[in-house]
């Protein structure tokens, strides 16, 4: 009878020491610093298979067991969690049952094209890069906006995001935010202005955000642009002309370009031209909305960031020998 009492007491010791070393020791991972992605909705069965095919050298069916054990099975968190070489699982379930992710961000600027967000989203390394052969039209198509010019449609901020995300999930949270931003501006916006809908809003904008070299004119710009279209006189903005220049545009904006006629050159045609031309941040945005109340209808960059304004043509010239030709 002792001696079966001394195998039980044995068995249970051996058992305890199992138990606890295989939550307490340190568990073997395929790199010594490992990332490893949880889908959203995971159970904890299906994390612990996450885990054991993305590196993590312990059996699902023990990952899954302790977690259980443990009171994990309904706090498991989606994400991507890095684990340094060393960690014991219990550990390493506390941190999916945290939450505690591992993330990088994007910065996305004001007055950027589509054209550099997408180089900027193709160089974060911590993204999947699922629409880097995709063009244009089929990211957008994919973003439920088929047939829509990408351009300026997405708001320009910092996005963090679990690492070994699709990039596409970022965009459709900075088309998000644009669309909520625009659609907040367009509601609030001043009455009578000469805009039709919150697209042509967004296309001014980004209009106003090349062409704002300080914060304190946005304003004012925002409010010649739209003293010109209720004269129903032409833009003649070069942001726009360089856009439709494209690749050809080669630092040196020409007086043969400005009479190239392209889509969007507001030189050679009248009113807005068809898409934004870049990403305008809500400050560019609100100045639409708002416009300085303002008789200019021309301005000229001064050299330091910016602008003379001026209300006649007599004036603009003037000013125009001033800080561009240096004449009196």
């Amino acid at each position: 009878m002792k001696s079966l009492a001394k195998f039980f007491f044995t068995t249970g010791l051996a058992l305890v020491a199992a138990v606890l070393l295989v939550v307490f020791w340190p568990v073997p991972l395929s790199e010594s610093k490992l990332l490893v992605r949880v889908p959203p909705g995971a159970s904890l069965r299906t994390a612990a298979q996450s885990l054991n095919e993305g590196g993590v050298g312990v059996p699902a069916w023990i990952i899954s067991g302790v977690g259980r054990i443990a009171g994990l099975s309904t706090s498991i968190k989606a994400g991507s969690y890095e684990f340094d070489e060393g960690i014991a699982l219990w550990a390493l379930l506390r941190k999916l049952s945290s939450g505690d992710t591992s993330q990088a961000d994007v910065l996305f600027v004001e007055g950027s094209t589509f054209r550099e967000m997408r180089a900027k989203l193709n160089g974060q390394p911590e993204l999947l890069h699922i629409t880097r052969d995709m063009n244009d039209a089929d990211i957008m198509s994919r973003l439920g906006m088929a047939g829509q010019s990408p351009e300026g449609w997405f708001f320009p901020d910092t996005y963090r995001f679990d690492k070994r995300s699709e990039d596409i999930a970022v965009l459709q949270r900075a088309l998000a935010a644009m669309q909520k931003q625009l659609n907040t501006v367009w509601l609030s916006r001043d009455a009578n202005l000469p805009l039709k809908s919150p697209y042509e809003l967004l296309i001014l904008a980004s209009i106003v955000e090349k062409e704002t070299g300080t914060a304190a004119d946005r304003a004012q710009i925002a409010g010649v642009f739209i003293n010109r279209l209720r004269k129903g006189m032409r833009l003649q903005t070069d942001p726009t002309v360089i856009y439709g220049l494209g690749e050809r545009f080669d630092g040196n904006l020409r007086k043969a370009d400005l009479q190239r006629d392209t889509p969007h050159n507001t030189y050679t045609r009248a009113g807005l031209p068809p898409t934004p031309i870049c990403m305008p941040g809500l400050a560019a945005l609100q100045a639409v909305a708002h416009p300085a109340k303002t008789d200019a209808l021309y301005f000229v960059a001064k050299g330091d960031g910016s602008s003379q304004f001026s209300a006649t043509l007599d004036a603009h010239n003037r000013a125009v020998n001033q800080y561009q030709r240096g004449k009196p």
